[in-house]
């Protein structure tokens, strides 16, 4: 898992190169983590809302997989928009997180492979995002106060930055969103990237350098649904956020979670002591990866239409 380094590339697709061959999981893991589950993959499903002034893009088409324990609730969804840098990873990769949420919120787990970049720059990912969403509203019948959606990392941006344009366009809103180690700043004008610089386990301060411009192409780093830090922050359902102490995305969620409380909305921060960035993915070999996982399904339980059924184990 200790990643770091000072320069990920020379250029932007060297940089996707060497992030896609370090980030995730192994298959061998995948297959440990799903063990007893229902897994099903989706290929090219058409979102409906596309034909009919969604404001989702990329043709409407959604990827990904469902996920399911026994017994998982039909009309409950969990919306998962995994992390990597935008220019990596996948549903698959992320399968020690979303099996895990899974079994402990006894809800079905969509996890959604977006397009990535520099292949497909911003907004492709955003538009794959929102179109998932409007898929599960329209499509397959899910109500909004039934699903929540949650991401970690470059995926936690994708979660707001889809509350926003969800919000913007008078789309209903999900129950709640959770964010592990949320990326809402590719300005990278947090504190954090400064004094937590050689303390991260994952990053140094300059490789957000490298990563967001791979992304963003010619787009401002300022721009509120890719960099939702400096957003309008009103009006959005309530939010989880499980950050590191030690990470240079500290702030990025600090400053998320205040912005929120001083616009009077709901917000829960949680911030762990001494954990690698997305530690979550650890489910299963280290205790603090169970805790929080553990926690997400205990928020999810609570605000969605029929809380109170996550599992305690």
């Amino acid at each position: 898992m200790l990643v770091r380094r000072r320069r990920w590339g020379a250029d932007e697709r060297a940089v996707a190169r060497r992030a896609r061959r370090l980030f995730g999981s192994t298959p061998l893991y995948q297959r440990l983590r799903t063990r007893g589950l229902e897994v099903r993959p989706i290929h090219d499903s058409t979102n409906s809302s596309s034909n009919n002034d969604g404001v989702g893009g990329g043709g409407g088409i959604v990827r990904g997989e469902w996920l399911a324990a026994q017994g998982a609730a039909e009309n409950e969804v969990v919306l998962y928009i995994h992390g990597g840098g935008y220019v990596s990873c996948s549903a698959a990769t992320h399968r020690p997180i979303t099996a895990a949420l899974a079994r402990l919120s006894r809800k079905r787990v969509f996890s959604l492979d977006y397009r990535l970049a520099p292949e497909h720059r911003y907004p492709a990912a955003l538009d794959d995002a929102v179109a998932a969403y409007e898929w599960l509203l329209a499509d397959e019948g899910i109500a909004a106060g039934a699903i929540s959606i949650v991401g970690d990392s470059a995926g936690g941006g994708l979660v707001l930055g889809t509350l926003l344009r969800a919000r913007d366009a008078g789309l209903p809103l999900p129950a709640c969103a959770v964010c592990f180690s949320p990326l809402t700043d590719l300005a990278g004008e947090g504190e954090s990237q400064r004094f937590n610089d050689g303390r991260c386990a994952m990053f140094r301060s300059g490789n957000l350098h490298e990563f967001a411009p791979a992304y963003l192409g010619g787009e401002s780093a300022h721009n509120a649904y890719a960099s939702p830090v400096y957003a309008d922050l009103r009006g959005l359902p309530p939010l989880l956020m499980q950050v590191g102490s030690t990470e240079l995305l500290l702030d990025d969620a600090r400053r998320v979670h205040h912005k929120i409380l001083e616009a009077g909305g709901d917000s829960e921060l949680e911030i762990y002591a001494d954990v690698a960035h997305c530690w979550q993915m650890l489910d299963g070999l280290v205790p603090e990866a169970r805790i929080a996982l553990r926690q997400a399904a205990s928020f999810i339980g609570e605000h969605s239409s029929a809380g109170g059924n996550a599992l305690k184990r």
